[in-house]
This record gives structure tokens, sequence and C-alpha cells, in this order.
């Protein structure tokens, strides 16, 4: 997401922040991991030895600094991210649930996910992450053979990773996992046998993910070292066809670019982010969205505690968002979306470029019907092209 600086408002957006009907979403962040796979650009690191206490006292005032600043609202989901969660005590995890239900209200089917790595330590935790209130887990998988898995740096092997997507589906109400494709050299024949096989697995939600060469990471100097290839763009774009159409065979289509589910097991959490809604980050690096400011945490995890004990929390910057950045974020997001975006809710229309829209609109890349406009699968692949030609 971006953030900027301009302290504009607008008396529609004005409007918005005002509303708190919707439930709030809470992300926290545990940036550590065993390892760095060399394709993330997440916030996580590896560090020898944490001190376990220290950092759920720090969250614990994080997260109570947010609530304090959005008070009286209704929690819908609660969401464990990384890093990798996972590796986190359960203890803590159940603290922090019950900081996060005393601060708002919770709904009464809050939806609390959290990220885990198919390791056979931290499938081991799962009966107690189940019983410290986790009833959601998003699973990284990422591949089913361990050649590939080597390849993308994972911690796992394939039979441990099934092994411990087996455990989940015994102890969490809801199961989704992730897969990497667009590999390189990988055709259609290959991803369509894991794909099957996925989706035989009996998940109600999956994300699969296209492999991008983020800047920053080791697959980016491999790539500028000419020592790996990323996959062709058309054959990349066959693979996501081809996703597509099986998912949705299968009875689990996209409602996201990379996420699909059955209907009504969508990622509850996921969803305010696209449809735009009020959500509270916490932990290093979190971004948040709090009555139209930009809310953003130290990264660094030691920047981080060092502020949260300092002063309570670990706020980098708390940017007001102009009416045209907030409306930038708000297509941005709903584009993403299968379902689309109501262009009518907070004068969206009047930041969207009707000229540039109606020739994308006739070349199948968008499409326009009553006030809801939407990105075409075509649309999809483009998304960030779409939104420099339409955003005005």
């Amino acid at each position: 997401m971006r953030s900027a600086t301009a302290p504009m408002h607008s008396a529609s957006w004005s409007r918005r922040s005002s509303d708190v009907s919707e439930p709030l979403a809470l992300y926290i962040h545990w940036p550590f991991c065993v390892s760095k796979c060399p394709y993330c650009d997440f916030n996580s690191h590896v560090r020898e030895e944490i001190d376990e206490a220290a950092w759920r006292e720090a969250l614990l005032a994080d997260l109570a600094h947010e609530a304090a600043l959005l008070p009286d609202r209704e929690l819908g989901s609660i969401f464990f991210g990384g890093g990798t969660p996972s590796l986190m005590p359960p203890a803590t995890v159940a603290t922090l649930i019950e900081a996060a239900t005393r601060h708002w209200r919770p709904t009464d089917d809050i939806e609390i996910t959290l990220e885990a790595n198919p390791s056979s330590v931290e499938a081991g935790r799962f009966v107690d992450l189940a019983g410290a209130g986790i009833n959601r887990v998003s699973l990284g998988l990422q591949a089913f053979d361990d050649a590939k898995l080597a390849f993308l740096g994972r911690a796992h092997g394939a039979t441990e990773g099934l092994r411990a997507l087996d455990i989940a589906q015994r102890h969490f109400t809801r199961v989704s996992f992730d897969l990497i494709y667009a590999l390189p050299d990988q055709d259609e024949t290959q991803w369509a046998a894991d794909l099957d096989r996925a989706l035989g697995l009996g998940t109600e939600h999956l994300s699969l993910y296209q492999l991008t060469i983020e800047p920053g990471t080791r697959f980016a100097t491999l790539a500028s070292q000419g020592k790996l290839v990323p996959l062709d763009t058309d054959e990349a774009a066959g693979l996501f066809d081809l996703t597509q159409d099986r998912t949705d065979a299968a009875g689990l289509p996209a409602y996201e670019i990379s996420n699909h589910a059955r209907p009504g097991a969508e990622s509850r959490h996921n969803l305010t982010y696209w449809r735009y809604g009020d959500y509270a980050g916490v932990g290093p690096g979190a971004h948040g969205r709090r009555d139209g400011i930009a809310t953003l945490r130290h990264k660094k995890p030691e920047n981080w505690i060092s502020a949260t004990n300092a002063r309570g929390n670990g706020l980098q910057s708390e940017d007001v968002l102009s009416s045209k950045d907030k409306a930038y974020e708000a297509i941005l997001m709903g584009l993403r979306l299968t379902e689309g975006m109501d262009i009518a809710r907070d004068e969206l229309a009047a930041h969207i470029n009707w000229k540039s829209f109606e020739k994308l609109e006739k070349v199948g890349i968008v499409r326009r019907y009553a006030d809801r406009i939407s990105a075409t699968r075509a649309g999809l692949s483009v998304l960030d092209g779409i939104l420099r030609e339409i955003v005005v």
C-alpha cells in the first residue's frame, strides 16, 4: 500500500471515517523466521535469541495504543502474520487474543487466522495454538516436491508438509494453504498436476501465487547475474488461465487475484483490506488504516521494540491521506476482487478517468455494470497498468 502525507480532507471520505458499522480487523506481526527464503521481501528476520516475554509485553502495549484510538469498535478478525507466527509461544498467542477481545467487542463468528510453516516442530504446536483460540490457519506449503521446495529455500520437505496439513485439518476449523507457481521452466502439464493434487486435499481455501522477482531478494540478485531466468510472461499468463479454469470447475473460484475459496470460506480479514475497511496493525513494520490515517510501525524489530518500550507504541508515522490517495488505495484494492467495487461509495467515480476506462473496456480489460467496476480475467494480470491509466 502507498502512504501519503498531504493533509487534505474530503467530506465524503470524512463521512466514511465516522462510519463504524463495519467490523474492525486486527493484524499482529511476528517478524522472526528460522531462515530467509530467497523470494521473500516480507519484513522477516532471523535471530539466534528472542526474549519472548519482552516481545509479548511490547505487543500488548502496541495493541493497547491502537485500541485507545479506535474505541467502541466491533472486532471481526485477527490475523497473525510474519515472519513465522507459528513460532510464537501459544501462551503469547492466547494472551494477545484475550487482550484484543477485551479492548474491542468480538463478533460471534470472529475469524482468528495464523500463518504457519509446515515443519514438524511447528505442526507440533497446532493443538496448543487451536487451544489458544486460533480457528483458521494459513499453511505455507508452497510446493509438493522436494526439488521445488529446495529451489524456494523452504526448510520443510514435501512429506513433512503434507503431514502438517493433515494435522492442521484435524485441529483447526478452517484451513488454507499456499502454493507458488510459474517457476522457471514450469509448464502447464506440471502445474496442472500440482493444482489437481491441491484441489483434492479438501481445504476450503487456496492461495496460489505466481513467483515474482522482488527487489532486494536473493532471487533478484540471481536474476541480475543471469543465474535465474524467470518464466516467460506469456507462459505465466497461460498458467494463470489454467488456474482459473481448474479452480472454477472444482468449486473454489477466485475471489481475488491469487485467492480461491468455496463460497462463504473467503478470508474475512483480507476482505477488509480489499474492501478498504479500517484495520489496526501492530508489531514491526505493520501497516494500518485508522479513520483515514495511514499508520506504519518501525520495520526493524530492535527499533520497534525500543520505541514501544520508550513510549508505549511502535509507530514510525501517522499520515493523513488525501482524498485522491484514499481513492487510489480503494480502487487499487477493490479491483483485486472479482466482485469489483462500488464506485458510488465515497464519490470514487470522481477519481476515475472515464475516457481511459472506456478504452480499456472496449478491449476487454475492465467492465462497468450499474455502479460497479471490475477488472476482467485479462485485466487482473495487468492491474498496475490499469491503475495508472484510470485513476486521476
